[in-house]
Order: structure tokens, then C-alpha cells, then sequence
């Protein structure tokens, strides 16, 4: 079966960094959209930025561009999300998930159809 396995998360501090990363396994992803996606407690489940696996075209939520960089290693079936410039209010738990690439939609949670399990990163002031 299909599993997305993040990691990389953790504590640090405002202007510090964190590289994600999410191993996947259980099919041929080379016809599917990565996302990443982060739910800040008691608020709704967040687009963050995606790649498709074939070519490598990405994405990002506009607040997000010039900070966040997502990227993929084939050999490894990983996805990255490298995160620079950290700030309290990137806390949350962030989500790797998996979504045919010919599927609109791919901005939003719903379109995806696999999950990780998340990982928490903490930015203290």
C-alpha cells in the first residue's frame, strides 16, 4: 500500500531552518503531484507548495515563494521542503501528500488522495 513518511521536523528559532522530508513507497509515483500542505492548531489544513514527479514543475502559496523551497530526489522516491527564514507563524504540523498530476485542484486538501502521518516544527519567538 502506499505510504508517505515525513520527517525532518522540530524546535528552532525565528530566522532558523528546517529541511521536511517525505519518503514515499507502495506504487510508481511518477505520474503524481507531491504537496505539502501545514495545519496551524485549530485552523484549517493549508496549501504550502507541490511538485509533479515526472518533470518537476512546482508551485507555492504566495506568501510562501522566496522562503520555502520544494524539491524531489527520483533515485530516493523523497520530496523535500526546505524551509528558510522561519517565523512563529509557520508552526504547525506539515503534511505530505500524494495526487494524480492530471488532477486540478491540487492548491486544496481535497484533491489529494494519500497522506502522511505529519511533522510538527515549532518556530519560537
Amino acid at each position: 500500500q502506499v505510504q508517505l513518511v515525513e520527517s525532518g521536523g522540530g524546535l528552532v528559532q525565528t530566522g532558523g531552518s528546517l529541511r521536511l522530508s517525505c519518503a514515499a513507497s507502495g506504487r510508481a509515483f511518477s505520474g503524481y503531484r507531491m504537496g505539502w500542505f501545514r495545519q496551524a492548531s485549530g485552523k484549517e489544513r493549508d496549501f504550502v507548495a507541490a511538485i509533479t514527479w515526472s518533470v518537476g514543475s512546482t508551485n507555492y502559496a504566495d506568501s510562501l515563494k522566496g522562503r520555502f523551497t520544494i524539491s524531489r530526489d527520483n533515485a530516493k522516491n523523497t520530496v523535500y521542503l526546505q524551509m528558510n527564514s522561519l517565523k512563529p507563524e509557520d508552526t504547525a504540523v506539515y503534511y505530505c501528500a500524494a495526487t494524480p498530476a492530471f488532477r486540478s485542484g491540487s492548491l486544496y486538501a481535497a484533491g489529494y488522495d494519500y497522506w502522511g502521518q505529519g511533522t510538527q516544527v515549532t518556530v519560537s519567538s
